[in-house]
């Protein structure tokens, strides 16, 4: 049994001096109360606020209850495991927020070796877009298993997830208009072939920074090839685990001769790319 106590329905959203056309009325969300099962050592049934939208229907999923709009109700889903599940649609949607931003929405994914300069391009990439008034965010690879993916260790299948988790992550940021910029190792060619197939065509952008690994053992910032060297560290990628370099990437930068790029080189050439396919203007 359902007891609804609304508020004054449907105030719309006017048009301002801006000329921003706010588009048809936007109702207000009713407020209601469910009445739940009681509980075991009560006498009386529990309320729980909730909102309801106009012809709104429940459903009761292992004793809990969900409000669910009547034009979405026929678009229950199930993905992965979770069951009954609808996809809300905003009226502000990523053309708006990319006219907002004046840029368009993309990943930047930067592939290599540990030691090879993802991480610093990813910065110096960063600083030169916001230099140029452009809105971007950086997920690297250590980072995110800092906060997300804490709970992942670096065996193949929590890698593949590790790279999941952050493709959908970078999606989210793609969607909001922003570019995003991810720096991993991303060993796998399925796994970055997984992210890539999350967006449409062209807003990923592989770049791979083609650089050998005698240049990244040379360098080693962290230390880590001495201790996968020495048997310390099992299953590090280019040494006992695979790195499989991708075969279609939209761009490689590859050092010169016995010398790489600087990273500011190396970023204006990224910014170049995303200039000639139109991704710094909306």
């Amino acid at each position: 049994m359902v007891t609804l106590n609304t508020v004054p329905p449907s105030i719309s959203c006017c048009s301002s001096s801006s000329g921003f056309d706010a588009g048809p009325p936007v109702p207000v969300p009713k407020v209601g109360f469910f009445k739940l099962p009681r509980s075991n050592g009560g006498n009386h049934a529990k309320l729980s606020l909730v909102q309801a939208t106009e012809e709104s229907t429940v459903a009761t999923t292992n004793g809990r209850v969900a409000a669910v709009s009547g034009e979405n109700a026929h678009q229950m889903a199930t993905n992965g495991k979770a069951g009954n599940i609808v996809w809300h649609k905003s009226s502000v949607d990523k053309v708006h927020r990319q006219e907002l931003l004046q840029q368009k929405g993309c990943i930047i994914w930067i592939t290599g070796l540990s030691g090879s300069g993802k991480s610093t391009l990813a910065c110096a990439l960063c600083h030169a877009l916001y230099s140029k008034g452009k809105l971007t965010y950086i997920l690297d690879g250590d980072n995110v298993r800092h906060g997300l993916n804490r709970d992942l260790t670096f065996k193949a299948e929590d890698r593949a997830e590790n790279i999941r988790r952050i493709g959908e992550v970078a999606k989210l940021f793609v969607d909001a208009g922003i570019i995003c910029i991810v720096s991993v190792i991303s060993p796998y060619r399925r796994d970055r072939d997984a992210c890539r197939a999350l967006l449409p065509d062209g807003d990923f952008i592989e770049v791979f920074m083609d650089v050998p690994i005698e240049i990244c053992e040379a360098r080693d910032p962290k230390g880590l090839y001495k201790l996968a060297r020495a048997g310390k560290i099992k299953g590090f990628t280019g040494i006992d685990d695979p790195y499989e370099p991708p075969l279609n990437c939209e761009l490689a930068l590859p050092p010169k001769g016995n010398s790489c790029a600087s990273p500011c080189e190396m970023a204006e050439t990224v910014i170049s790319y995303l200039e000639e396919k139109g991704y710094l203007h909306a």
